[in-house]
């Protein structure tokens, strides 16, 4: 399945459909910021990373600008113990990821079990996609999804990823609209999950809304979930 990985990848980096997100992107790339002024950005849309035999598909919202639009590797290379380290950390503490930092695309780090992935492709203005670009980014997640068969769980983190999640599996039995909470899981006909967690943003995780501990509960969580 590496091959079927390598086209989505290939047709994510390749995609212009929004234009307002790939304008964003170039001119966040061309202006920089002053601490990444000699780095070459990647300013692309950024394709999914990890374990191509996943179990768990690790859903975030999208790229920061300075962090993955610069880097080329989701959830790598915003500011020191920003968002990319705390995940990280948390990934490593549960035996999903081979260092507890992500720095740059060429690292060395590894995850194993686990395949990192965005609700959109493009690093948003304000870190605030609109819906229509959100739903023109769906066929890309849909085709990564389906290019991990192994994948049984999605750990959406953040309430619009937990949306999208939802949007790629069946409806469950019950009729009851799942409500988005941290730690909390939807169940589809078909037996697959969606186990949520709060983004870890510095906003959540400096007012101690998302703590390591927490983050931590929801990844073993679904780890658990994912090896039932």
């Amino acid at each position: 399945m590496p091959c079927a990985l390598d086209a989505v990848s290939a047709a994510i980096v390749a995609c212009e459909a929004c234009p307002r997100l790939r304008a964003y992107c170039t001119r966040v790339g061309r202006e920089k910021r002053a601490a990444y002024r000699h780095d070459t950005y990647w300013a692309r849309p950024v394709p999914g990373w990890g374990d191509p035999a996943a179990r768990i598909l690790l859903l975030g919202l999208a790229p920061a600008a300075h962090g993955a639009n610069r880097t080329g590797r989701l959830f790598t290379g915003d500011v020191p113990g920003g968002s990319s380290d705390f995940l990280m950390q948390a990934l490593h503490a549960c035996g999903l990821a081979s260092h507890p930092w992500s720095r740059a695309a060429d690292d060395g780090v590894t995850l194993s079990g686990v395949w990192i992935s965005a609700a959109v492709r493009c690093a948003p203005p304000d870190n605030a996609p609109r819906p229509d670009e959100v739903t023109r980014c769906l066929v890309h997640l849909q085709r990564e999804w389906a290019a991990l068969p192994e994948a049984r769980v999605i750990l959406a983190l953040g309430r619009l990823a937990f949306d999208v999640a939802r949007r790629l599996l069946p409806p469950a039995a019950t009729a009851r609209r799942p409500v988005f909470e941290h730690e909390g899981h939807y169940r589809a006909a078909d037996g697959r999950t969606v186990v949520a967690s709060y983004h870890p943003s510095r906003q959540n995780t400096q007012t101690g809304r998302l703590t390591q501990a927490m983050l931590r509960t929801a990844i073993r969580r679904a780890a658990a979930v994912a090896s039932a």
